[in-house]
C-alpha cells in the first residue's frame, strides 16, 4: 500500500467494522422507517440508542485531529475509518462524526472562546446537542460565497442579524441548539473576502424561524435535515463573533477543507457498498437464459466501478496526506480534485447499480435511491463541480504564468 495503516488505525477499523455488522446494518431498515414516519422535526430513537453503544466501545469523535477530545488521528489515518462509516447513512451520527457538527466542532475548537467551548463544544462532543451552519442563501448564487447578502450589524454590545438561509443542515432537529451564521459586517469593503463574518447564534434566540425542511430528491431527514431558516432582527452579544469581523471567509475555507474530504471519504464507502449490492444482485438474477453477471455489459460496468473506486480512493488519500504534511491551504488543489472526482464517481457507480437492480433499483427497498440522493447532492454541497474545476484550472495555468 502507498499509505499503510498504523496498528492503531487497523484496530479501530476492526472495531468499527464489527460494530457496523452488529448494530448498524441490522438497524438500517428501522432507521429509514423512523425517518419517514417521524419526519425531519423529530429525534430518531434508533440513533440515540446506538450512540450510547458506540461511545461505550470508544468509537467516538474519531474525526478530531490534534485534540484531546477525540482519537487524535491525522486526516490520512481517519480516511479508512470515515470510509467504513460512509457505508451507511445511519453510521456517521451514531459515532458523532456527522456533518455539519464535525465542521462546527472544529470551528469552535480553533476559534471559540473558553466560554463558547464550555457552552457549545462540550455538549456537541458528548453528542447531547446538535448544531447547524447557515451560509447558503436562496436569493443569490451561493457558489460564490462573497455574494451572500445576510447582514450582521453592530449595535452597541450586540450584533443584529438579518437574512434568509437554506440548506441549513440540522435546523429542524429539536436537538439543534447552536448555529454558526455567515453574513456581512462590512459590505462596502473593497476586499470582497473581508466583508463576511461568522457569529454564534443560539437557536432559541428571538427572531429565528425555521421555515421548513427541504427535501433532497424527496427525502426528508435522509441523507440530512436540509432546512430553510429566516433570521429577523436577531440580537446576540458581540462576544459571539468568531475570530473577529471580516474573518468569516477565512474561517469558511478552514472549515470546508476537512468537511470536503470527509464527504469524499464517506462517498467511497458508499460506492463500495453499492458495488457489493450490484455484484450480489446480478449473480442472483437470470435474464435471457443466463445469469445477469455473465452479460458482458454487466461485467464492463463492474470492472469500471472497481477501477473508478480505486482511483478515487488513491486521490483522496493523496489529498489527506497533503493536508497533513503541507496544510489545508497549500493542499487546495488536491481537495478541489477529489471534490469533483469522488461524487461523480459515486453517481456513476450508483446509477449502474440501479440499472442492475431493474425497476426495484428505483424504489427505496435497496438503499440505492438514498445513496444516489447523497452522491448527487455532494456535486453541489461545499461548492459545485464547476467552481472546483475552475479553481483546479487556475492552479494549473499559474504554473505557466511566465511561459
Amino acid at each position: 500500500m502507498l499509505y499503510p495503516m498504523s496498528p492503531k488505525v487497523v484496530e479501530l477499523k476492526r472495531k468499527l467494522e464489527s460494530f457496523m455488522d452488529r448494530h448498524i446494518y441490522p438497524n438500517e431498515e428501522r432507521f429509514y422507517r423512523e425517518a419517514e414516519e417521524l419526519g425531519p422535526w423529530k429525534v430518531y430513537p434508533v440513533v440515540e440508542e446506538l450512540k450510547s453503544l458506540a461511545r461505550a466501545e470508544g468509537l467516538w469523535n474519531l474525526f478530531l485531529p490534534e485534540s484531546g477530545h477525540g482519537a487524535g488521528l491525522t486526516n490520512l489515518e481517519y480516511a479508512p475509518l470515515c470510509e467504513v462509516m460512509g457505508r451507511s447513512h445511519l453510521a456517521p451520527e451514531v459515532f458523532n462524526c456527522s456533518a455539519p457538527d464535525t465542521g462546527n466542532m472544529e470551528v469552535l475548537e480553533r476559534y471559540g472562546s473558553e466560554q463558547d467551548k464550555e457552552r457549545w463544544l462540550k455538549p456537541l462532543l458528548a453528542g447531547e446537542i446538535r448544531s447547524c451552519f447557515a451560509m447558503t442563501e436562496p436569493a443569490v448564487a451561493s457558489s460564490d460565497a462573497t455574494n451572500i447578502e445576510s447582514s450582521i450589524v453592530r449595535d452597541g454590545d450586540h450584533y443584529v442579524i438579518n437574512g434568509r438561509k437554506w440548506y441549513t443542515t440540522n435546523a429542524t432537529d429539536p436537538r439543534c441548539k447552536i448555529c454558526i451564521f455567515m453574513g456581512k459586517t462590512d459590505p462596502d469593503n473593497p476586499d470582497r473576502h473581508r466583508q463576511q463574518s461568522m457569529i454564534l447564534v443560539p437557536m432559541d434566540t428571538p427572531g429565528i424561524e425555521v421555515k421548513r425542511p427541504l427535501p433532497v430528491f424527496g427525502f426528508y431527514g435522509v441523507p440530512d435535515r436540509a432546512s430553510e431558516v429566516i433570521f429577523t432582527n436577531v440580537r446576540v452579544p458581540r462576544e459571539n463573533m468568531l475570530l473577529g469581523e471580516g474573518r468569516g471567509f477565512e474561517i469558511a475555507q478552514g472549515r470546508l477543507g476537512p468537511g470536503r474530504i470527509h464527504h469524499c471519504m464517506r462517498l467511497i464507502g458508499l460506492a463500495e457498498r453499492t458495488l457489493e449490492k450490484m455484484c450480489r444482485r446480478v449473480r442472483s438474477r437470470v435474464a435471457f437464459g443466463k445469469p445477469v453477471s455473465e452479460q458482458t455489459v454487466t461485467q464492463e460496468r463492474i470492472a469500471e466501478s472497481r477501477i473508478m473506486i480505486e482511483q478515487a480512493r488513491l486521490l483522496t488519500l493523496n489529498a489527506a496526506y497533503a493536508m497533513d504534511t503541507v496544510g489545508n491551504k497549500v493542499a487546495k488543489a488536491e481537495i478541489a480534485m477529489i471534490k469533483v472526482a469522488v461524487p461523480n464517481m459515486a453517481c456513476q457507480v450508483i446509477d449502474w447499480a440501479i440499472q442492475a437492480h431493474g425497476g426495484g433499483g428505483t424504489s427505496n427497498d435497496f438503499g440505492l435511491t438514498q445513496a444516489y440522493a447523497t452522491a448527487r447532492l455532494l456535486r453541489l454541497a461545499d461548492g459545485p463541480d464547476e467552481v472546483h474545476r475552475n479553481q483546479i484550472a487556475r492552479f494549473e495555468l499559474k504554473k505557466y504564468s511566465n511561459a
